[in-house]
């Protein structure tokens, strides 16, 4: 780092030198608080270099170690936790957007040659790691965000940030996620945000609000980032999928997928819609149950992701002697209700 400095990014370098003295904190005789602060001092020093989603991980899990403690307050704890949930998503967005040109270019059906097959893997490796890492990092906040806790700090802190526009958008994304949208605290927040400061993310919260679909709408053309809309899809997605509205929900799970095709989640969330879906959306027994070869065809397009899912599905399928004693191999069931798709049953 210090002689060859332009190779040498100081994020990247000094994470790795972190790292190591985390992997060997012990027999080096380090505190949390010494690897914290080396993680700390790289990512400000250098926050786009600092990549490694394993050294993302670890910088956010010791500070989770220091609020136990007793030596960082909740408000360090949570901001930390939208640093570095910020940094995963920002990682995240470039290598989907890398991965999703190549899909594109298959699906035209042009095909990659050697190298852009060697990329199309490492991206998608790092896509998976990142949400990995998001995963982890969520489950290392576990339930120390929680509306009991957030709500009195942001009551607080609100007069002194409420012209701060990073602080305002934080805080409603976490009242949001952490399922605080009742309260009124979350409308005032939203509400100041939209004031100073309106895009994307405050119409989809106004809304939420609301329910009135013009806020859903002017979300929708205020977001012109194919990824960042793509996340609003989901989001919206889920929410429909929560109330019941299945229909709707699948509708918003295919933009999301449409506009990032990277992300393999939304074929899960339909699958699973239709799996749930079985006993009400068939006239006999056995359409009831082939209902779940559809969920496991639509599990089947996550790829390694839904392997499991397709395995559960099928065995919840009309067996192989029941396709016998029904005579229909091969034939195509309309499956009704708000599914509205055909299945073909499995030739014997």
């Amino acid at each position: 780092m210090a002689n060859f400095a332009s190779i040498s990014p100081v994020g990247e370098y000094q994470s790795e030198q972190c790292q190591l003295k985390y992997d060997n904190k012990e027999a080096l005789g380090l505190t949390d608080q010494d690897v914290f602060d080396c993680f700390d001092a790289a990512y400000k020093a250098d926050k786009d270099s600092f990549k490694s989603a394993k050294s993302l991980y670890v910088y956010f899990k010791l500070m989770v170690s220091l609020y136990d403690s007793g030596n960082k307050t909740a408000q360090d704890l949570f901001d930390k936790y939208d640093d570095v949930a910020e940094k995963i998503e920002e990682e995240t967005a470039f290598n989907a957007k890398k991965l999703n040109e190549l899909i594109n270019k298959e699906d035209s059906g042009v095909a990659l040659t050697k190298k852009e097959g060697q990329y199309k893997t490492y991206y998608s490796a790092m896509v998976d790691a990142f949400d990995n890492v998001q995963l982890g990092v969520d489950k290392e906040l576990g339930d120390r965000a929680n509306c009991e806790n957030l709500i009195p700090l942001y009551q607080k802190n609100y007069e002194a940030n409420k012209t701060n526009a990073v602080w305002l958008q934080r805080a409603m994304n976490k009242l949001y996620e952490k399922g605080c949208k009742e309260d009124p605290m979350f409308v005032t927040i939203v509400k100041q945000k939209n004031t100073i400061q309106p895009d994307a993310s405050t119409s989809y919260y106004l809304y939420v609000i609301t329910g009135e679909q013009k806020y859903l709408d002017q979300t929708m053309d205020l977001e012109t980032d194919p990824f960042k809309k793509a996340k609003l899809y989901y989001k919206a997605a889920s929410d429909f999928k929560k109330s019941g509205s299945y229909g709707k929900a699948r509708q918003y799970y295919q933009e999301s997928l449409n506009l990032n095709p990277s992300n393999k989640n939304p074929h899960l969330q339909i699958a699973s819609m239709y799996a749930s879906s079985a006993n009400n959306c068939g006239d006999t027994n056995f359409n009831k149950r082939a209902v779940f070869w559809l969920a496991a065809n639509e599990a089947a397009k996550a790829g390694g992701a839904g392997s499991k899912y397709v395995e559960s599905y099928n065995a919840k399928a009309p067996t192989k002697s029941e396709i016998f004693a029904q005579g229909n191999a091969g034939q195509s069931i309309k499956i009704g209700c708000w599914i509205g798709r055909s299945v073909t049953v499995p030739n014997l």
